[in-house]
């Protein structure tokens, strides 16, 4: 049943793989490092949507008291977490081809380091406290307010020191588009697969988490 999409979704993430190594670099003065951006930044993009999600299901908590919406909430910020975690490898990875280093404290690089700090704190505040209410009363706080931090460590705060990273590798200052039309067809078309396959897990995820609950709470 409506498996269509899924076969879609890994002939296209296929077909990406394939036409990313097999094109020109997107970035010829870097070479073929450049290559990694089309996994690099839809990682770091997902992780923006995983903990954007979990502060939405947590305000949802906040306001209905339902323990579907803290597991979600918990389960987004796993997601983000894992993509955050990504984006760092594979970041790290371009910095040792093309700096000579895994890691440089670069601004990129500190700001990912911080975020990932922050939401490995908000799994340590739910491993510390036992009662799941207060959990998840605590934790939905704490992602709301973690969330906030996200587009400032992520958007913002990279951009207000001089980095090592290459600047406007999607769009200049001017907000115009600093890619040809190829790799701007292979970049958009990652993104969109990767953000197909965030919703996907999130999905299992939530039809898993409903049985369970609906098991404790004998209604299946």
């Amino acid at each position: 049943m409506n498996m269509w999409w899924k076969y879609l979704l890994f002939l296209g993430m296929s077909v990406i793989i394939w036409i990313s190594f097999t094109t020109p670099a997107p970035q010829q003065e870097i070479g073929e490092a450049s290559r990694i951006f089309y996994y690099h930044i839809p990682q770091a993009w997902i992780c923006v949507i995983a903990f954007a999600m979990s502060a939405y299901y947590s305000i949802k908590y906040l306001r209905k008291r339902h323990a579907l919406d803290d597991d979600l909430a918990a389960d987004s910020a796993r997601l983000g977490l894992l993509f955050c975690l990504l984006a760092t490898i594979t970041g790290a990875i371009f910095a040792k081809v093309t700096w000579g280093a895994f890691w440089n404290w670069d601004p990129r690089q500190t700001s990912i380091f911080i975020l990932l700090l922050i939401y490995g704190a908000y799994f340590a505040l739910r491993s510390a406290v036992e009662d799941e209410e207060r959990r998840a009363a605590l934790t939905a706080v704490y992602a709301i307010f973690a969330f906030i931090t996200v587009p400032f460590l992520v958007f913002v705060l990279p951009r207000m020191v001089p980095s090592l990273h290459p600047t406007d590798s999607v769009i200049n200052k001017n907000l115009k588009f600093t890619m040809g039309p190829e790799v701007r067809t292979i970049f958009f078309s990652s993104l969109t697969a990767f953000t197909v396959l965030y919703f996907w897990i999130f999905n299992i995820l939530k039809k898993t988490n409903l049985i369970r609950r609906k098991l404790e709470t004998g209604t299946i």
